[in-house]
């Protein structure tokens, strides 16, 4: 579930990050890959110490996270570049691209692992992204 309120805390960030704009100074985008990278760091920390990842584990975790939210990152961009407002229609990206990370996961961990992490807040998660997609 932590991981979960991070990536949603990281995905408003980057919405709200333009939407501000008009209030206060937008972000550059080295801002923003600043704060993409330094919660990609935590969160691979994380699951390092929950699940007692193996170096290449940590590895293919880093990778994941930093391909599959800059792909994230760019498609919510495009559509903000569109104006798009329907909210539905964002997080159906954000899960989208949650559903790969996990996909991946499941490829990186051990059956062990695996467990650990679904117990720790990923069955949550996947269950919330059925949900929304219903």
């Amino acid at each position: 579930m932590k991981f979960y309120r991070l990536f949603c805390l990281f995905t408003a960030l980057m919405i709200g990050s333009t939407s501000l704009g008009a209030q206060n100074q937008p972000q550059t985008k080295e801002q923003q890959e600043k704060q993409m990278m330094e919660f990609i760091d935590k969160e691979v920390k994380r699951l390092s110490e929950l699940l007692d990842l193996e170096y290449w584990q940590e590895f293919y975790v880093d990778s994941t996270l930093t391909h599959d939210f800059r792909a994230m990152s760019e498609e919510m961009d495009i559509m903000q570049k569109s104006k798009v407002e329907n909210t539905d229609l964002y997080a159906d990206v954000r899960d989208k691209w949650m559903e790969k990370i996990d996909a991946t996961y499941k490829r990186i961990f051990n059956e062990a692992q695996w467990k650990r992490y679904m117990k720790a807040g990923g069955e949550r998660a996947r269950k919330a992204r059925e949900k929304r997609k219903k």
